[in-house]
């Protein structure tokens, strides 16, 4: 598919996602009336609940699905692995363990940046020590088993914190936290969040020419005047800073940026490079859809959304991994 109608068609299902996700919730909310809350010519209580409420919760569902989204494609490119992804190497667990050490420390005010700071830090040495664990080795299993030592580590370390929690509140609420979820965001949040996701997808659109080098082999890309060394490291520090500033104002969001670039690749040819703006509005769409879903279930609590994303996401996964055997085999 041309390049710029697949675009086209992914932004307009994601500003589809946006107008659901501000009609979608408890409180029945017609269209017109939504319209009213947003220029403030409804009633108190609609005015309230659509800027203070669901604006913001949408604003941030957009923008945390086409970081994750954007990440995992430049992931993919960078690894040349197709099962890599922030949460699978080990980046979401780490980011979670510098945002729970603030939290664990009474340091997360709603506009503090000391969570996103602690949670891009963390990512972003997951990162180092995951090419430094991997090296040069590319095959996926590689990848997967030190993503995995890495997360194991993180998780453990998160697990510790919990435990040496100084009491039970504080213990229940990073558990809660640390399912996922963009209930009761407020514009607190999406400034804290927006800045970084913005800074990581410039910084991953930057690194465009490593991944479209990258496809001939590290050393051609280097033979061709590309600075493998200097792009790897900006890219890196732009999928840190995505995940960092994500689950700073929303817990732990997994699979998205495994599951959407898989979906896209079709449409979107397998050229990395190509992939990020497309990955980015889909996983815009995908990711506030979930929420609009989790939110119209009938349930008494809301669903987290980290939990739904990992019941669809699994699954997923395995079927990847089968593919990747089923190609192993027949090479």
């Amino acid at each position: 598919m041309h390049t710029a109608l697949l675009n086209s068609c992914l932004a307009a299902a994601a500003l589809v996602a946006f107008a659901l996700s501000l009609i979608s919730g408890p409180a029945p909310i017609s269209p017109v009336e939504a319209l009213g809350g947003l220029t403030g010519s409804a009633s108190e209580a609609t005015n309230l609940i659509m800027r203070e409420l669901r604006l913001p919760r949408a604003v941030l569902t957009l923008a945390c699905g086409a970081g994750l989204a954007m990440a995992g494609a430049a992931l993919q490119g960078l690894l040349r692995n197709p099962l890599a992804a922030p949460d699978l190497l080990g980046t979401g667990n780490a980011a979670a363990f510098g945002a729970v050490i603030i939290l664990a420390l009474g340091l997360a005010g709603t506009g503090s940046l000391l969570m996103p700071a602690s949670a891009i830090i963390a990512a972003l040495i997951a990162l180092a020590l995951l090419l430094v664990i991997a090296g040069n080795d590319p095959r996926p299993l590689t990848v997967i088993l030190a993503g995995l030592a890495l997360s194991t580590f993180a998780g453990a370390l998160v697990a510790l914190t919990l435990n040496l929690a100084p009491n039970d509140y504080l213990a229940l609420e990073i558990a809660f936290w640390l399912l996922g979820s963009f209930a009761d965001r407020s514009f607190a949040h999406v400034a804290v969040a927006a800045p970084c996701i913005a800074l990581g997808m410039t910084l991953m659109l930057w690194q465009r020419p490593l991944l479209a080098a990258l496809t001939l082999g590290e050393e051609t890309a280097r033979s061709l005047g590309v600075d493998t060394r200097g792009r790897r490291l900006a890219l890196l520090i732009g999928v840190a800073a995505i995940v960092g500033g994500q689950v700073a104002v929303s817990g732990v969001i997994g699979f998205i940026g495994l599951i959407v670039p898989h979906l896209i690749r079709p449409f979107a040819g397998a050229r990395p490079d190509m992939l990020l703006i497309p990955s980015a509005l889909a996983g815009a769409a995908l990711l506030t859809l979930a929420d609009v879903g989790i939110r119209s279930l009938p349930t008494v609590n809301e669903l987290k959304i980290g939990v739904a994303t990992a019941l669809v996401g699994a699954p997923f996964f395995f079927l990847l991994v089968a593919r990747e055997r089923r190609r192993r085999d027949v090479g």
